[in-house]
């Protein structure tokens, strides 16, 4: 199968410096195949036989752990999934190069939480967050660490140009 898998916190303002060829390198070594990284803020794709997205991604994260004693949370969703976040967007009537979609690692009991932003909204809809920044990603109160405090799960975010391009390793893989 093929998995895009989401890495939360390498190579961000000089911490957790992981080069992509290495990281490439370090999933080989488990067995995906086909390994393609994208932009060095943890993007990747790869097959694996392993049906469990879990299981792939404890395992990668067990495996930087080893190699470079970093505590990285990884998510991992098949193309089906990841399409179906991106057919969810309820922004679609906004400049999408202020949008976003932060991923959890579950989906959230609480779907309501309370922010005081006068142009930032978002909408949680299954394990996906669906931001819409017009300030811009630099000042908005919408992080990671803001859903992962309110929601209880691990969380990371991706631009819709990083969003678009994953899907497109990801179905240049099935041919």
């Amino acid at each position: 199968m093929i998995y895009i898998a989401i890495l939360r916190g390498i190579n961000v303002s000089g911490s957790k410096k992981l080069p992509m060829a290495e990281l490439r390198t370090l999933l080989t070594s488990l067995d995906f195949t086909e390994v393609q990284t994208y932009i060095q803020s943890g993007n990747v794709v790869f097959k694996s036989s392993e049906k469990n997205q879990e299981k792939l991604g404890s395992q990668i994260a067990e495996a930087i752990k080893k190699q470079y004693d970093y505590d990285v949370p990884v998510l991992v969703k098949t193309i089906e999934e990841w399409k179906t976040a991106i057919a969810n967007n309820p922004f679609t009537e906004t400049d999408i190069s202020k949008q976003g979609i932060t991923f959890l690692a579950t989906i959230p009991e609480a779907t309501t939480i309370e922010i005081d932003s006068k142009d930032d909204r978002f909408k949680i809809i299954s394990s996906e967050i669906y931001l819409d920044c017009p300030g811009g990603f630099g000042r908005t109160k919408l992080t990671n660490n803001f859903f992962e405090r309110k929601l209880n799960t691990q969380a990371t975010t991706r631009n819709w140009k990083t969003i678009y391009k994953l899907l497109h390793l990801a179905e240049a893989m099935e041919n």
